[in-house]
């Protein structure tokens, strides 16, 4: 696994658990109160899913990055 690699995995990851924060923040806020240990519960949850997720991705699509679609189909029959 290449550093690009390994670079895909942590921008995934940031974007998981930056999503995954701001859904759990937005939901509490709606109900009346944020629970902390609830939001960094399910960020940590959704952190680890997405490297893991990553991870076993890494030998369906592009080689070398953390994606599990192939985006050069083109040179796939050459």
């Amino acid at each position: 696994m290449t550093k690009q690699f390994w670079l895909d995995v942590l921008e995934r990851a940031v974007k998981t658990a930056a999503h995954s924060a701001i859904a759990v923040i937005g939901t509490h806020t709606v109900l009346g109160e944020v629970d902390w240990k609830v939001v960094l519960s399910v960020t940590a949850m959704s952190t680890i899913m997405s490297v893991l997720t990553s991870i076993a991705s890494h030998s369906f699509g592009d080689k070398g990055t953390a994606s599990i679609l192939k985006t050069n189909i083109e040179s796939e029959g050459k």
